[in-house]
């Protein structure tokens, strides 16, 4: 786990539950201190993180205290969202096309559009064209408005027979890699046993920050288009069970290194 990602986890985990997603560095130093990040490491990779955007600052005294910002708290929504949200394997077998066309010098527009849809669950069929079998249009819409585009073509299309969508579905992913990552996954955190205190906190950020990649990489398909022997529901079962299983126990232990209370809805 790198500093960087524990910070995100941590927040995104408990931090933001505390005030309004504020906290001194020294109670932030404290807690990945408990992963092997020693402080100097902590202050460089805040103000990195302060300078790029997804942080604010403020002084009080000699604390320096930090708080999302609002790009830091949309982040945090979003992935929260994709995290816990897994579509329930129902489909009208209806896609989502995307075509967006760029000028061929507005290759930093392209690779961040590139992002955005990948983020979205969307696959790419060919160059200028991404599908998803999800309703995401609008989603897509709101993403890519900032973008200095060509075009940029939405529309919800279905194929003849399944045996399409499926080729579609192969076109547009693969799932190897993932497949074997959610078995390790299942493999690793299936058996967690009942823990306390500084070991479920740190068994806890451990599960979120190793489940986390996933809604990066997986776009959530339904029952007609995923492979045989599919485990990405049954890793998100044990995300879900563990999860709350170490809550309690992480909270606290938050709320003692932090000097705050975590108040989660």
């Amino acid at each position: 786990m790198t500093p960087r990602a524990l910070v995100f986890t941590l927040f995104g985990d408990y931090l933001r539950y505390c005030g309004e997603g504020e906290v001194p560095l020294s109670g932030l130093t404290r807690m990945l201190e408990h992963f092997g990040v020693d402080p100097g490491t902590t202050r460089v990779v805040m103000t990195r993180l302060r300078k790029e955007g997804w942080f604010e600052s403020r002084r009080n005294g000699r604390e320096v205290r930090y708080l999302l910002s609002d790009k830091g708290w949309r982040l945090l929504d979003e992935g929260r969202e994709r995290i816990f949200r897994r579509g329930d394997g129902r489909w009208d077998r209806r896609w989502s096309m995307v075509i967006v066309k760029f000028s061929e010098h507005q290759r930093v527009a392209r690779d961040e559009a590139r992002k955005k849809l990948a983020w979205l669950g969307f696959g790419q069929l060919s160059a200028s064209t991404w599908m998803s079998p999800h309703p995401r249009l609008d989603d897509v819409e709101r993403a890519l408005a900032e973008l200095p585009l060509v075009s940029l073509d939405l529309l919800s299309c279905s194929t003849r027979s399944l045996a399409e969508d499926r080729s579609i579905a192969a076109r547009c992913w693969d799932l190897g890699d993932v497949q074997a990552d959610y078995a390790t996954f299942v493999e690793e955190f299936a058996s967690t046993p009942e823990l306390h205190g500084v070991e479920a906190f740190m068994r806890h950020v451990e599960l979120t920050n190793a489940y986390r990649q996933f809604p990066f990489r997986d776009p959530d398909l339904p029952e007609e288009l995923l492979p045989d022997g599919w485990t990405g529901r049954a890793a998100h079962r044990v995300f879900t069970r563990v999860y709350a299983s170490l809550e309690r126990d992480a909270d606290r232990v938050v709320e003692e290194l932090a000097g705050l209370p975590v108040l989660r809805d």
